[in-house]
């Protein structure tokens, strides 16, 4: 196992390997738990929770539609049914939208009882469950509300990864190669070098970019809990991706992969603005991407959905993204891989031509 400390101010430690759910039992001890999963994810690997599986457990419907209010209600009602108090522990058995949505309801019941975030696919395992961003979404937009609530522990198990189906995989992905921006310039090196073997979902190495994704979150997040300053980085791409997740109706564009697409975007605005250092940057991202089987750009995330995602209309629901202001969105860029700058406001033609 690989073991990651993260040092918030409640810190706690994210388990990565095969087999890392065998400690769930251990860390739970005589707490009373309820388990909080998708129906996909508890048909397949339920029986990884062990004594657990037993219930009380929830089995929400896969994807994003599950991310609402009206959801959430129904897992705050059954935390009451199965007799939680303020020492009990929701365990999160799923994807990032089942560690959202669980976090998110953990922090509410009696005002806050412990989270432990079980993430089954590479995009959870990678960014979701780490770092305490907890969120449902809006019709105004994604993640509009939600809450910072650090899980007590996580339990990356890489031996679900091996039943993901490929555009779970692609989107995970999608979070990878942002992750490798951020802060790991030599995980992008790999994702150049091996892209087949990622795809061939090779155990070992599904591991070591799990383990070193994890890292690099961890070391933002420690340094920025609650996103005033150097956490704004994670958000790269994400103003794009979010829109473009938006206008396509949330659920039909995985996250990562509309993600993905941002990254190129947000590497051929900064080349625009004038803060791209790196200027092989955006094609050798639109490589990598393509490599990992993702969209280098809009019109083939055009073409591959089917979708128009007209300018017009990823524009407008740019202005309403939680990291802007007054209407007004405010971008992270990359000006090269690990180097990053944040809160940069661009003039409307300049995001109109690149979303042509």
């Amino acid at each position: 196992m690989n073991r990651v400390s993260i040092d918030t101010a409640t810190p706690y430690e994210v388990v990565v390997g095969p087999g890392a759910l065998a400690e769930l039992p251990a860390l739970l001890g005589a707490a009373r738990c309820a388990v909080l999963s998708d129906r996909r994810v508890a048909e397949l690997h339920g029986e990884r929770l062990g004594p657990l599986a037993a219930g009380p457990l929830l089995a929400v419907e896969p994807g994003e539609a599950s991310k609402s209010f009206a959801v959430l209600e129904r897992v705050l009602d059954f935390l009451i049914a199965a007799d939680l108090d303020r020492s009990s522990v929701v365990v999160a058995f799923g994807g990032g939208v089942v560690g959202d949505l669980g976090g998110l309801a953990a922090s509410l019941f009696m005002r806050g009882i412990d989270v432990v975030q079980c993430p089954t696919t590479l995009l959870a395992q990678c960014d979701a469950a780490v770092g305490g961003k907890t969120a449902v979404n809006l019709a105004g937009g994604k993640n509009l509300a939600g809450t910072f609530h650090q899980p007590r522990v996580v339990l990356a198990d890489t031996d679900p990864l091996a039943t993901l189906d490929a555009a779970e995989l692609r989107s995970g992905l999608g979070e990878v190669v942002k992750t490798a921006l951020v802060g790991d310039p030599e995980l992008l090196d790999l994702l150049e070098q091996e892209a087949e073997r990622l795809l061939g979902r090779d155990a070992d190495l599904l591991a070591e970019v799990v383990t070193r994704c994890v890292r690099v979150k961890g070391a933002v997040v420690a340094a920025d809990e609650r996103e005033g300053g150097e956490r704004k980085q994670l958000n790269l791409g994400h103003t794009f991706g979010h829109a473009i997740e938006r206008v396509a109706g949330f659920g039909t564009i995985p996250h990562g992969e509309a993600v993905a697409t941002g990254l190129v975007l947000a590497a051929r605005v900064a080349a625009a603005d004038g803060v791209l250092a790196d200027r092989d940057l955006p094609e050798r991202l639109e490589r990598v991407l393509a490599g990992l089987g993702l969209a280098p750009g809009l019109p083939e995330l055009r073409a591959r959905h089917g979708i128009p995602l007209d300018a017009d209309e990823l524009l407008a629901a740019m202005r309403h993204d939680k990291k802007g202001t007054a209407a007004r969105p405010l971008l992270v860029l990359p000006t090269a891989p690990g180097r990053l700058v944040v809160d940069r406001g661009l003039a409307e033609a300049t995001l109109r031509a690149a979303l042509a």
